[in-house]
């Protein structure tokens, strides 16, 4: 019997014959996810069970194409929902426990006799499509993941650069913390579309809260305020700190060109309040 009738044929029928009894034995193999059975449907209405005879067909069917694409739509599935990886990891490979005994179950009470190569590549075959299948699952969960956490980030800069109008033509952006690569993408981002949205003429820059800056922020900082310029708004730098001073001064860094600097946010707000 050569590999390809026997999973079409003989494993299909001996599957569809014993649903209940595979389903049974695969809950008694993933110990930890047969518990969560019914969260996990109500949480993601992700169905698991019928999930798995879906899995085992694209399998039996070598369908190679509708396995990858139920592989990445199960990862989008779980991420979205929070599901764990270590449950779907445990899931899968209770999968592939319950097919093998269930071919190991079929050659018995058939009596099936495989030439050595029939099994070992029936082996490469159902392993093959099991690996690929958790490979895509795990970059789909992966992506879906990364892209969440970018946008969740994104929202919280965005936040942290609160641009405050203190009256018609003034503003101010105070900054607080750590200015990495990429919050000074957002500064830039904002400030900028700021100015042109409300179009106030000068944007005060507080830095007093900002503990260090490194030199590629430094020199990102500075086009950021030749912009500022370009868009006919004055830029007025506070608050710095004479580590920052120092380290700009030894770089050859000059702000003069587009930005005037002050000694504190306070006094420069008196000259505009």
């Amino acid at each position: 019997m050569n590999t390809k009738r026997f999973l079409e044929n003989e494993l299909r029928a001996y599957l569809n014959e014993n649903t209940a009894t595979f389903e049974r034995n695969l809950l008694t193999e993933a110990v930890n996810v047969s518990g969560k059975i019914k969260d996990i449907l109500n949480k993601g209405n992700i169905d698991l069970l019928s999930n798995a005879k879906k899995l085992i067909y694209y399998i039996i069917e070598e369908n190679e194409k509708d396995l990858i694409a139920f592989a990445k739509q199960e990862g989008i599935a779980w991420a979205g929902h929070s599901l764990t990886l270590a449950l779907k990891l445990e899931w899968v490979q209770a999968i592939r426990r319950t097919f093998w005994q269930f071919i190991y179950s079929l050659n018995e009470e058939k009596d099936i006799t495989f030439e050595p190569s029939v099994f070992f590549e029936l082996e490469k075959v159902i392993n093959d499509q099991i690996d690929q299948f958790l490979n895509n699952f795990f970059l789909s969960y992966s992506k879906f993941k990364d892209e969440m956490l970018f946008n969740q980030r994104k929202i919280v800069e965005h936040l942290s650069v609160p641009i405050i109008p203190i009256s018609e033509n003034v503003s101010v952006l105070p900054l607080i913390g750590t200015l990495d690569t990429y919050r000074v993408e957002i500064i830039e981002e904002k400030v900028l579309n700021e100015i042109g949205s409300t179009r106030f003429q000068t944007l005060v820059i507080d830095l007093s809260g900002v503990a260090m800056m490194e030199m590629d922020v430094i020199n990102h900082f500075e086009k950021i305020l030749a912009g500022v310029s370009m868009m006919g708004c004055k830029a007025i730098l506070t608050g710095m700190r004479p580590d920052l001073v120092r380290k700009m001064v030894h770089a050859g860094i000059r702000f003069e060109n587009d930005a005037e600097t002050k000694g504190t946010l306070q006094e420069t707000l008196k000259k505009y309040l």
